[in-house]
């Protein structure tokens, strides 16, 4: 692995990439940043293998290595892992946590049959729920599939009509309520600026 030329590498979950590179560039970070496969968000133990495939190929290449995760239902595994390579994570059970902060508990305490949407979600969406559930060939399944989950809620960074009706879209298609919460990046830019300029 060559280095970038950064002194902190960011190994980041693909559904964040955009936001991390967007923080990078405009706090003027000395940073590097690597995405990994947000599909894995599908079966855990995935993001475990991935990242630490990540971590030993830039081992010993930087200064710091942080890690933009949520534990993200890998039951404290991803946490074993940054410690066995000297890497950080910002703190918080998952990615959409660290774009809710506070909210994200309330509304999982009060709804927790809730759907949570980002840009990222919206745009991906049919390759990364629709086609791997099989919903494109067998519509009829997403009764079966969603039938706990009574709340779509939209974590929007700002407001974009194109990504406002896709959300609409997608919540009528999944036969739940929208809910859009202006979320900006949330804890994000605070717990990584804490990792990266701390």
């Amino acid at each position: 692995m060559t280095r970038g030329g950064g002194a902190v590498a960011l190994v980041v979950c693909g559904a964040l990439v955009e936001d991390v590179r967007s923080l990078v560039r405009s706090r003027a970070w000395d940073a590097d940043v690597y995405g990994v496969s947000p599909l894995h968000h599908l079966r855990p133990e995935r993001i475990v293998d991935a990242v630490a495939e990540r971590l030993e190929r830039l081992n010993g290449s930087y200064e710091r290595v942080v890690v933009v995760y949520g534990d993200c239902g890998t039951a404290g595994r991803l946490d074993t892992v940054l410690r066995r390579y000297g890497a950080t994570r910002p703190a918080g059970p998952h990615c959409y946590e660290l774009l809710a902060g506070e909210r994200f508990a309330e509304i999982t305490r009060a709804r927790p049959g809730t759907f949570f949407l980002t840009p990222w979600l919206i745009r991906n969406f049919e390759r990364t729920v629709v086609r791997p559930l099989g919903l494109d060939e067998h519509p009829e399944l997403v009764s079966s599939y969603f039938r706990h989950f009574t709340d779509v809620v939209y974590l929007r960074r700002a407001p974009d009509p194109a990504l406002d009706r896709r959300a609409d879209e997608i919540a009528r298609f999944l036969g739940l309520r929208l809910e859009v919460t202006d979320s900006g990046l949330g804890e994000l830019e605070r717990r990584l600026a804490e990792l990266v300029e701390g």
